[in-house]
């Protein structure tokens, strides 16, 4: 058995932790590969972290390509062979003309849990604009959705199953930076790093619009290290790389911008 209050101590995520510390003991006890449920990026990040004590057993995260936010995780013992491919998932299109009626990732979300299904049964939505969007989702749920995602917004839709390799994906565009700061707080390094004023991205963490690896931070203080993803909602994502000190005692720090 696992020490599972151990593993529990001080994390934030608690039943989802405990879910995946009990599909571990299976994949354990069955010498079976378990797959978790889709999980949000705050839940994979303690996961990972939890698991990356034990020995007993190993973990692949997949969320059908590679920035996926929402992602399914297997789980088997230590000596078994474990890869990706061994994460079971399915995309699907809905297809439809929202020339005139746009439609949004919520609206498209918001239509899927509406026939009934269950957010953790779903991965990441891509919108693909006036033609519709695609999703990621457990394989059961594609005869369903097929049958009865027929609507979103105005629009009549089809869905259907695609291959995931038809995932229509836009890469990311990056964009490096070098900045010198008199210290490592968080509205000094994100205010660089998004081009804007120090009083905006203070305005920005008030409103609990910011994350740090994932999770949200509401103090300008705060301190920022290597390593570390910082996100503000809809301005994309920042990356802080390398950090050295001058003979000045600033602080130059390298990151790379996500938009």
């Amino acid at each position: 058995m696992l020490p599972r209050e151990e593993l529990l101590k001080g994390v934030e995520n608690r039943d989802s932790v405990a879910r995946v510390i009990d599909q571990a003991e299976q994949a354990i006890k069955t010498w079976e590969v378990v797959l978790t449920d889709f999980l949000s990026p705050p839940e994979l990040v303690e996961i990972q972290r939890v698991f990356n004590r034990l020995t007993e057993v190993q973990l692949t995260a997949w969320g059908g390509y590679p920035q996926a936010e929402r992602q399914r995780i297997a789980i088997a013992r230590s000596e078994l062979p474990l890869d990706q491919s061994q994460v079971s998932l399915v995309a699907v299109e809905i297809a439809g003309n929202f020339l005139f009626d746009t439609a949004s990732h919520r609206d498209f979300l918001g239509a899927m849990l509406g026939t009934g299904i269950v957010r953790e049964k779903t991965g990441d939505v891509i919108v693909l604009g006036e033609r519709g969007a695609q999703a990621i989702v457990a394989p059961e749920l594609v005869e369903f959705l097929e049958m009865s995602l027929k609507q979103v917004r105005s629009v009549p839709v089809k869905t259907q199953q695609i291959e995931v390799t038809e995932l229509r994906v836009r890469e990311p565009k990056k964009k490096e930076l070098t900045t010198v700061e008199a210290s490592l707080r968080l509205d000094a390094i994100a205010s660089a790093g998004f081009g804007m004023s120090r009083s905006k991205m203070v305005d920005f963490i008030d409103a609990g619009d910011v994350r740090v690896n994932w999770k949200e931070v509401t103090q300008a203080s705060s301190q920022v290290k290597s390593g570390d993803l910082i996100a503000i909602r809809s301005k994309g994502r920042l990356e802080v790389g390398e950090i050295a000190v001058t003979k000045k005692d600033r602080y130059r720090v390298q990151l790379t911008r996500y938009v």
